[in-house]
């Protein structure tokens, strides 16, 4: 299979697991039988390392795959969490009792649930920098969507803006994979 489609599979997990991520409610029901969003997610983001491979190779993008691949790291991590968390089903006082923990260790705490996940999105974003000439409304779409997702997602604390976010940094790095035949789109 090709880097670029390897890539396009793991923007559509990505995207979808944001889709469930966004609505709190559904979100709910795709925690059966398994974790389905957070399935998505890890499988997306996994996916995602193809991207250090389809871009220019130069020093922006050594720089940027370093960080891509922490980025994915950490999401591994996070997932991890989360799964043991979904783990728990109805029991609070072990959900409560496993943050607590993580809030105390911040040698977990920081890479894997603060910091790390968001490696992720400052990698590909950084990768996007490559095309800001060439190709500067899509390497916008993901330097600028890609904090947004977070913004939104826990300032704002809005599930709607977070997906609208992550489907704007996605469509920037679509089009990037894509740049020679897009560009007379964009």
């Amino acid at each position: 299979m090709k880097p670029k489609t390897i890539c396009l599979i793991g923007l559509f997990f990505f995207v979808l697991s944001y889709v469930m991520f966004s609505n709190s409610a559904a979100f709910e029901y795709f925690k059966k039988p398994v974790d389905f969003a957070h399935w998505f997610n890890l499988i997306g983001a996994c996916l995602l390392l193809s991207f250090n491979h389809v871009f220019p190779k130069n020093r922006l993008n050594a720089v940027a795959s370093v960080i891509t691949t922490l980025g994915v790291v950490a999401h591994i991590g996070l997932c991890t969490i989360d799964f043991i968390m979904w783990s728990y089903g109805d029991n609070d006082a072990a959900k409560a009792a496993l943050s607590e923990h993580l809030s105390n260790t911040p040698s977990i705490l920081f890479p894997f649930v603060v910091v790390g996940p968001s490696l992720l999105f400052v990698g590909l974003a950084t990768h996007a920098g490559n095309f800001i000439k060439t190709n500067t409304v899509s390497a916008l779409m993901v330097i600028i969507g890609a904090p947004l997702v977070g913004f939104s997602f826990f300032v704002l604390k809005n599930g709607i803006l977070m997906f609208l976010s992550c489907l704007v940094f996605v469509t920037g790095l679509s089009f990037l994979l894509f740049k020679n035949e897009t560009k007379s789109i964009l």
